[in-house]
């Protein structure tokens, strides 16, 4: 009788996408994962853009706000785990504006169901936002979280590296650019008006 030791580990490696008979296949493949790859960041760029022209004012103001610094205070001091578990606050306290934006929707009230949800979801994301520059470095603590925040990063640095991030990147600095040079140009047009 043989010993039994340990089976042999088989490799399995995946192989390129390819239909036989069809040699285009795998170019159609990258064309469309390419196409893909380019709206998904153009859908990013143009939400970071919304994002950034009107919740960060209202996260700016919610960090200057004179009645908000001792809560501010409260929530570094807290430990790691029960900073963990201030992440559910805004979930809980704006996860109802989605029914209330179907309610609406389904009631024929679609620009009320669209800026209730848009709301909602723009002050969760800046509650969220703040809650995590606040509590950052105690998060690091936790080493699950420091895990999976890791490999966020990694797999956000893999999407900046892509030629559609690149490109998608250029073009939002253009139109930025664009819109302040409109905005100057506005100004001192007002300005030699007056």
């Amino acid at each position: 009788m043989e010993p039994q030791g340990r089976p042999e580990k088989t490799e399995f490696r995946l192989k390129p996408f390819a239909l036989s008979g069809f040699g285009f296949a795998e170019d159609a493949v990258n064309r469309i994962l390419t196409v893909i790859t380019y709206v998904l960041a153009a859908i990013y760029f143009l939400v970071d853009a919304v994002f950034m022209a009107v919740a960060k004012p209202v996260s700016d103001w919610i960090g200057r706000h004179l009645a908000l610094r001792k809560l501010r205070a409260w929530i570094r001091s807290l430990p790691p785990y029960p900073s963990l578990a201030l992440f559910s606050v805004p979930v809980i306290l704006l996860e109802p504006v989605k029914p209330v934006a179907a309610y609406l929707a389904a009631t024929g009230q679609f620009l009320s169901s669209v800026v209730t949800l848009i709301t909602g979801e723009l002050l969760k994301l800046v509650l969220v936002e703040r809650l995590f520059s606040l509590t950052r470095d105690k998060l690091m603590k936790i080493r699950t979280f420091a895990w999976g925040y890791g490999k966020f990063r990694q797999a956000k640095a893999w999407l900046e590296a892509t030629p559609a991030w690149r490109t998608m990147r250029a073009l939002s600095r253009a139109a930025r650019d664009y819109v302040r040079h409109l905005k100057a140009a506005f100004a001192s047009l007002r300005t030699d008006r007056a």
